[in-house]
């Protein structure tokens, strides 16, 4: 079973998609936690609008911040826009997914981060799976 920690700047967005979509995914074949370098007061809600359309619902979830114990949890860690304020952790795996802010976007572009979010998952929980 492999951990994986989703982390961006304020868990209200990416990583609350990407810990959603990866728990589906995995099922109990892996263990999944999100967090942000600087936590919103709660997630945003075009991100909250998205996820429903996919029957997850988010809207009771509450952004928290990023601890050195989540880090040191993780086999592997991905970072979305947190830059240097993400800790290093050696023999941590890392992955760095460029991906646009869902913050104040229209629903469409949320909808396109929101798959693109779930495509790079179902390679990630395929590929721990092996």
């Amino acid at each position: 079973m492999a951990r994986v920690l989703f982390v961006c700047l304020h868990n209200a967005g990416r990583s609350q998609i990407s810990e959603a979509l990866f728990q589906r995914a995995a099922g109990d074949r892996h263990e999944a936690r999100s967090a942000g370098t600087e936590p919103a007061a709660r997630v945003h809600p075009e991100v909250v609008e998205a996820m429903s359309e996919l029957g997850i619902d988010l809207s009771k979830r509450v952004p928290r911040e990023l601890s050195t114990d989540d880090s040191l949890w993780a086999d592997v860690v991905v970072t979305m826009g947190c830059g240097d304020e993400c800790p290093y952790v050696p023999g941590v795996r890392y992955l760095d997914w460029e991906l646009e802010d869902p913050k104040g976007r229209p629903l469409a572009e949320v909808r396109a981060t929101r798959d693109e979010i779930e495509r790079r998952v179902s390679e990630l929980v395929d590929e721990l799976s092996d």
